[in-house]
């Protein structure tokens, strides 16, 4: 298995990364805890926590409207954390960096506002196969209510997009592809340059769910050229309830506002309301202000590691996964793409998944279990859920071993 490309960085010291997350030196029912449901959601490393804590105490305050010391020194972090983020993602410009709640808002944002505008009734959206739930019925909604179609893109055995299916499916009436970067559920990275290329081909606007791309290794919407990227910042290391909505600025620009009052807007009447600039059109309300504030420490975090050295790390950690449990009997591995990030899906012969999780919890070790919020792929794949371990970097090979031997025991008790 493979990852998306590779790169040359210095090598990782993950029991020194470690000691930079400070939740994970606990023990979990008298075992020392194995924490392997990344995918979900990652820990937090000091850096975020004292960034969140900081601004509580030394500067909490409301953004953008206070003369005062602490309203000015709120707003500086918030916007130098917009920054930080536009730098991140290689954005042109601050502008086309909108804060959101998370992936599922910043896609409701777009189908909801774009979509309302832009898409009409016989128009086609296409999504694929191994969408989360939340790049699905988004789309579905816009569809009923626009009268426009959805299209699925499928997946082969090893959970695979089928390029030449969505070569097919491409035509004049193709205006929106939203596609996952990388599976939740099987951790397929998918050729969404090729895919965005082809898209634009055939007139079509893209959005990239990068929800489960972003912590483990580089973006640069430039060079992706894709149209609108999202992601959450509670699976960058960052803290839970702050997003990003990325969107080229001629297409933000051409979008009505999501929601009404706060900062969206410049002035209001009773007769009218003018709506503010990019990207404060989109931010209505109060911010999450220390979300947006931990989401840029967590990102300086994994910056000064190198997100070259954690994809290089990450990357030799699944294949030693892998390899130790491919080597147990009546494990089957669900998901075998040729580009694969660091998620591994399993079943267990007659053993069902929630079960296997329970029993690996009483010996500390977390996985996730269950349908993934995929529920469509599960049914392709012809299988009511799996076993998850999604790793990460601060996951060393003793805890791999450890999930192995886990495993053993489960499937020694059925």
């Amino acid at each position: 298995m493979k990852l998306a490309k590779a790169t040359i960085s210095p090598p990782l010291d993950p029991n020194r990364i470690r000691q930079d997350f400070p939740i994970l030196h606990q023990t979990v029912n008298g075992h020392p805890l194995v924490y392997l449901d990344n995918a979900a959601t990652t820990q937090k490393p000091t850096a975020v926590i004292e960034a969140i804590v900081q601004y509580y105490e030394q500067y909490n305050s409301n953004v953008h409207r206070g003369a005062h010391h602490l309203s000015a020194k709120a707003t500086e972090a918030y916007e130098q954390a917009r920054t930080t983020v536009a730098g991140f993602i290689h954005a042109r410009s601050e502008a086309e960096i909108n804060f959101t709640r998370g992936t599922t808002e910043s896609i409701n944002l777009v189908a909801q506002t774009y979509g309302r505008r832009f898409i009409s009734k016989g128009d086609h959206i296409l999504i694929s196969a191994m969408e989360h739930h939340s790049n699905i019925v988004p789309w579905q909604m816009l569809c009923e209510e626009k009268q426009a179609q959805l299209q699925v893109i499928p997946v082969d055995d090893t959970g695979a997009l089928i390029m030449e299916e969505f070569e097919k499916q491409l035509s004049e009436k193709t205006k929106f592809v939203a596609v996952t970067y990388v599976s939740n559920a099987l951790g397929t990275v998918n050729p969404v340059k090729e895919i965005i290329k082809l898209a634009h081909q055939a007139g079509a606007v893209v959005l990239l769910d990068a929800a489960q791309a972003v912590q483990h290794f580089a973006l640069d919407v430039q060079e992706l050229d894709c149209d609108f990227l999202c992601f959450s910042g509670h699976k960058l290391y960052g803290p839970t309830g702050i997003g990003v909505l990325y969107g080229k600025e001629k297409l933000l620009e051409q979008m009505p506002p999501w929601q009404g009052g706060g900062e969206m807007i410049k002035e209001v009447t009773f007769q009218k309301t003018t709506y503010n600039d990019i990207p404060y059109k989109f931010e209505a309300g109060t911010p999450h202000i220390e979300g947006a504030i931990g989401l840029a420490a967590a990102i300086n975090y994994l910056t000064s590691i190198g997100l070259d050295t954690i994809y290089n790390y990450e990357h030799e950690l699944l294949h030693f996964a892998t390899a130790l449990l491919n080597d147990i009997d009546g494990l089957r591995i669900i998901g075998t793409a040729p580009q694969k990030a660091p998620v591994i899906s399993f079943l267990l012969e007659n053993v069902h998944p929630f079960d296997a999780g329970t029993l690996l919890n009483t010996l500390g070790i977390a996985i996730r279990t269950g349908h993934h919020c995929c529920q469509p792929l599960m049914q392709r794949m012809q299988i009511d859920g799996t076993c998850r371990a999604s790793l990460a970097f601060y996951n060393t090979k003793e805890e791999m071993q450890k999930l192995a031997e886990g495993i053993k025991k489960v499937k020694n008790m059925f």
